[in-house]
């Protein structure tokens, strides 16, 4: 079991390499289309969206009607802006503000 978990956190640790030697928006783009599925990248782009929209001080309520988010994850992504990892806000922090309207 142990032999797993390392392997594990070493993939882990490889994949967020692999996003530090991203770039240019469209090498981030292409690479998140081999990694994920459609589904999944909305799915980012939906929190995302969400806590750009919160951090601008929208009710979660408000995020959820105005986007057709599911409620559930407006909340799970509030949860995260205020008592996360931070990386959200760190983010947010350095300035990314493109197409926030909801």
């Amino acid at each position: 079991m142990k032999k797993d978990l390392t392997h594990h956190q070493a993939s882990e640790s490889d994949l967020y390499a692999a996003f530090l030697m991203l770039e240019t928006e469209e090498e981030v783009k292409a690479f998140l289309a081999d990694l994920c599925t459609p589904t999944e990248v909305a799915a980012f782009a939906d929190r995302w969206h969400a806590a750009r929209l919160l951090h601008q001080g929208l009710s979660q309520r408000d995020v959820a009607s105005r986007t057709g988010i599911a409620l559930a994850t407006v909340t799970r992504v509030a949860r995260f802006l205020s008592r996360g990892n931070g990386g959200y806000l760190s983010i947010i922090r350095r300035g990314a503000k493109p197409n926030v309207a909801a």
